[in-house]
Order: C-alpha cells, then structure tokens, then sequence
C-alpha cells in the first residue's frame, strides 16, 4: 500500500512531508488548488518504445512483460497517456542499435492491458516503416480500443484531438511533433500521412476548438535536446502558446530524460516525463522516469502525484522509492512556482 504524509491548509498551498521509513514507498502529492475534490484522474508516461531489446524481451517473457510492475497503478487512473515511439506494424526483429523502431501487432492489447486509453503518435518514430507502417499502427490501435492523436493518413487527420469522457469530465489530447527533429517527409499533409508538426498558429487554432467542445484540454510535444536536462527556447515558446491559446497542461517528450517544469499562469508544464519503457540502459538518466497522476475537476487541475521509476533489465520500469525517487522529483526544479 503506498502511503504520504500529508499536511493541508485549506485555502493554502500545500506542504508535504514524505514518509521515509524504508518499507514505505516515497509518493510526493501537492494540492495546488482549494475547493472540491478532484473527479478524474490522468496517469501520464514518457516515452514508451517496443522495439529493439525491448521486443525480444517481450518475445522471451510475453508482451506484458515491460508493464508487469506498472500495470496496476496505470489502471488506477481514469485516463492513462503516454507517448508510444514505435510503430506497429508485421516484420523482421529490430536490432539493439538501430534506429528504425517497429512493434509486433500483439503490443497493441499489451498496451491496453497495461492500462493505456490514449497515445501521442507524434514523434520521430511513428513514421519509421511510412505510409503503410502507419496505417498498419492506427488500425491495431484502433482494434484495440486505444484512442491517438498526432499522427493520421493526412494533415486532417493528424491534428484532430482524440476526445475522452470520464466521470463527466471530457478530456481533449493534441500531440505535436517537432521538425527539427524528424525529416520533412514526416510531416502530415493533404493526402499524405504523417505527423502533426509544432506550428504555433495551427496549435493555437487546434487548442481553442478542442477547448469548445471539451473541458480539460492537454497538449504533448516531441521536442527538445535529447540527454539535457534543461528545455531549450523551442519547447518553453510552443508551451507557453498553448496554454495562452487554453490548454489545462502540457507534456512533453523526446529528451530521453527527465527535465524542469514549469508552472505558467497557473498552469503546470511537463517539459519531458523521460523515458517509461526504453532500452536505453547505457546511463542512470535515461533509465529514470517520472510517471505523474493529475487529478482534475471539470474547472481545472487540483492535484498531483509524482511517481520516478527506474527501467529494469532494458525493459521494465519499475517505481523508486526514498531518497532514489526524491532525487527524480528535485531534477523538475527546486521552485515549482507555486
């Protein structure tokens, strides 16, 4: 059973005092807003790839394996989100050093299993096997029940939010990609699948329709520098758009690390969550990840969970605990702006 002590002061932010008995997980919660109790939860993850070492790990022990310590915290969330760096699609085994990611169909109901509803598909893999390894991902997605944004058989389809409802909270997800970090030809277009690329103005107008129709909108970005734990100026202007343009929270992804946050007009950005399940075990950064549970009310956020994992034996997070996961939680910044 995972424990916190907590102090709250109505009205006040709150202050935290975490358990640190050695049996006892370490969790960091923070209450950022008074008022009612939070409706909905969202469970949000790095970046998830299936390829490479991690396939033949799911080869040799089933295609649950690189859940297997999660999968019961990421079905506690009403909405759980991640960013899925691999495409989906039949053929030959990828190897450890390549750069061309792709997924056997069965990862798909892994996913959902694990307990994911949504996935970015807007990053520098999803295109890896083109039009058709695309197609091949929406499609075993779909069968899946697993809803995407980011990427689609056109630019249409590639910015259109995926949509969920839970506990009469509607939920608005927009991914974006950005492009300096892929080739042009990844970018989505009319009759071309792709992408959603990071265009302030298309995201601004995408934000403030999917902010009509919903009540909490989240947008997730591809950007940054890999390895580094600070967000560079591309990643900070796009964040700061779109909770101008009305998004509730940004997440973002691609660093391979976990780096500093932001609170932005009240608002909470993510610059990236790190790595969830990668075999990149070649350092302690990238194999550390930062897993957070948001509650929301219909009018906004009202609390957070952070939750560090650490990848185990290239394929498997598993959570940290201690000094191990408080040393995760101070890299978003010692000052979180509140």
């Amino acid at each position: 059973m995972r424990r916190l002590a907590l102090l709250i002061i109505p009205g006040v932010i709150l202050a935290v005092a975490p358990i640190t008995r050695p049996d006892i997980p370490v969790r960091i919660l923070e209450y950022v807003k008074s008022g009612p109790p939070a409706e909905a939860s969202l469970i949000a993850v790095g970046d998830i790839m299936l390829s490479r070492t991690v396939a033949k790990k799911m080869h040799q022990y089933g295609p649950d394996y690189p859940f297997a310590s999660t999968t019961a915290f990421i079905q506690s969330g009403d909405i759980a989100f991640g960013n899925l760096e691999t495409p989906i699609t039949p053929g030959d085994d990828v190897q450890p050093m390549e750069m061309t990611f792709r997924a056997d169909p069965e990862a798909a109901q892994a996913l959902k299993d694990a307990g994911f509803d949504v996935l970015s598909l807007a990053n520098n893999h999803t295109p890896n096997f083109g039009e058709e390894g695309l197609r091949d991902t929406l499609s075993y997605l779909d069968e899946a029940g697993l809803s995407h944004a980011g990427a689609g058989m056109n630019s249409k389809q590639a910015h259109e939010p995926a949509f969920l409802t839970v506990q009469g909270i509607t939920f608005a997800f927009l991914a974006y990609n950005d492009h300096d970090v892929v080739p042009v030809s990844y970018e989505a277009g009319e009759g071309r699948a792709g992408t959603a690329f990071m265009r302030i103005e298309d995201m601004t107008a995408a934000v403030q329709a999917a902010k009509a129709a919903a009540d909490i909108v989240i947008v997730s970005m591809h950007s940054g520098i890999e390895y580094e734990p600070i967000p560079d100026e591309s990643q900070v202007a796009f964040a700061h758009a779109a909770i101008d343009a009305g998004a509730e929270m940004v997440i973002g992804h691609h660093p391979h690390a976990v780096q500093t946050m932001e609170v932005y007009k009240g608002k909470y950005i993510f610059y990236s969550l790190g790595n969830f399940v990668f075999d990149q075990m070649f350092s302690r950064e990238t194999r550390e990840g930062l897993v957070l549970k948001v509650n929301f009310a219909k009018e906004g956020l009202s609390g957070i969970e952070y939750h560090p994992v650490l990848i185990e034996d290239y394929a498997q997070p598993r959570f940290l605990e201690g000094e191990a996961a408080q040393a995760v939680i101070e890299r978003l910044g010692v000052d979180r702006g509140l």
